[in-house]
């Protein structure tokens, strides 16, 4: 069932039916469907298009399709070519012929482009949501533990800093990706009812009162630009894929960290599985999902790139074809987002295994450095020192700090005895501009 039969002298084909139906993948925005025609409906009442009493009729009989479908007596199903045809149809078929009246002043090409515009507006306020309450689980988590451990470049022991410090990168991090989505949800918040097929309408409306009554900021400038862009989807859809990117590097890091040559965290057994063959066995699988589904939503984003790239102005069929792209990357994005959540918030840190690492990484050797250099030598020179100071330690199996002074000065005697206070694990974090112990 469609629309728009009557131009046509033939029956079409039920394969091309099926193939050009969307109702599947539209049944996640039936609210946003009759939220819109509610709005269409009370302007058009309002702006004399339509009798006060035919916007009442038409106004209770989408509420009644609306509590059906929530209600579960109404199944959104059958031969329609999309959510829109579906609640058309069904209105007529429950108020008759003024329901009819619905579509005036209105295409479906203004009408996809307001629900797709409230839906992609409620699925980005919900994330800045989540990314509200992972932010802080990930300060929670960071302020309980703000024990030492090694910070790595290369995947090597670098510099100290902590456990506490390490996380709040990702704070940062998140806190970017959520500025993102904010950036994107104010940009597209306007409103493209009564864009019309591209060109508006001949009726006098009044767009200003759908614009109050779903919550834009505005309408649209242009009513081409308003049914023939999606740019707001591939923005989220790129935050999403940040924000995924994110969320895979702390998985990453996860699933390093939790492993036996590790063990500085535990991932709790709610967000780990076993092995079918071996018992002891203890796998990250929820950080491994989350890397892995990873690439799919940027392979969502591409997806949606390869739509537009050569879509002429203004409305094409094409542009359908965003839909399950886009609800993936929403969905994915959600989910991993919640998991990462939990996982964090269970986390257990083992303090002593993470001071065990500093202290066979090394880790004060750059401090060494910096002390010889305040001490008069050029850091160059003072690079190598400290160098074959290293090798000296790796031969004795020591650790600098365990070093004599006596020691310390066959490679150069502007150490002094104050170095240890100066090298220690501890005091290292509070000197200059490092990384704060608390």
């Amino acid at each position: 069932m469609n629309l728009w039969g009557a131009r046509f002298r033939n029956e079409g084909s039920r394969l091309m039916e099926e193939f050009n139906s969307s109702l599947e993948l539209d049944q996640r925005i039936y609210v946003e469907d009759i939220t819109g025609s509610l709005a269409h409906a009370k302007m058009l009442a309002e702006c004399g298009i339509i009798t006060k009493e035919e916007g009442e009729q038409i106004r209770a009989g989408l509420q009644s399709i609306l509590a059906d479908i929530e209600n579960g007596k109404l199944p959104i199903e059958g031969n329609y070519e999309d959510i829109h045809s579906f609640v058309e149809m069904n209105l007529i078929e429950r108020i008759g012929d003024v329901g009819k009246k619905l579509h005036t002043a209105r295409s479906r090409n203004d009408q996809t482009a307001v629900d797709t515009r409230m839906y992609a507006r409620k699925q980005a306020r919900e994330i800045i949501d989540i990314l509200d309450h992972f932010k802080a689980v990930l300060k929670e988590k960071a302020e309980a533990n703000p024990y030492i451990m090694p910070g790595y470049t290369h995947l090597q022991r670098a510099q100290i800093v902590t456990f506490k410090y390490h996380l709040l990168a990702y704070y940062q991090m998140f806190d970017r990706d959520q500025k993102r989505v904010q950036n994107a949800l104010e940009l597209l918040n306007e409103n493209p009812l009564g864009s019309g097929a591209l060109a508006g309408t001949t009726h006098l409306i009044d767009r200003t009162i759908t614009t109050k009554e779903l919550g834009f900021d505005k309408p649209v400038d242009n009513f081409m630009d308003g049914v023939a862009e999606r740019d707001y989807i591939l923005e989220l859809t790129s935050a999403f894929s940040i924000i995924m990117m994110h969320l895979s590097r702390l998985s990453e890091e996860l699933i390093i960290w939790c492993s036996q040559e590790f063990k500085f965290v535990e991932i709790d057994d709610a967000y780990a599985t076993g092995s079918s063959i071996m018992p002891q066995k203890k796998n990250a699988d929820a950080a491994e999902l989350i890397r892995g589904k990873t690439g799919k939503v940027y392979g969502a984003l591409f997806s949606i790139f390869s739509v537009y790239k050569g879509i002429p102005l203004t409305y094409n069929k094409d542009m359908q074809e965003e839909k399950e792209s886009f609800f993936y990357a929403v969905d994915t994005t959600i989910a991993s987002l919640t998991i990462m959540s939990e996982m964090i918030r269970t986390l257990k840190v083992n303090k002593e295994n993470m001071r065990q690492a500093v202290k066979k990484g090394f880790l004060n050797a750059t401090e060494l450095a910096d002390y010889l250099v305040k001490a008069g030598m050029p850091f160059r020179d003072a690079h190598g020192v400290v160098g074959r100071i290293v090798i000296y330690c790796e031969d004795q199996d020591k650790g600098i700090e365990e070093l004599t002074l006596e020691e310390l000065q066959e490679f150069t005697d502007l150490i002094k005895d104050d170095i240890y206070e100066y090298i220690d694990h501890e005091s290292i974090l509070n000197k200059g501009t490092k990384v704060e112990l608390q």
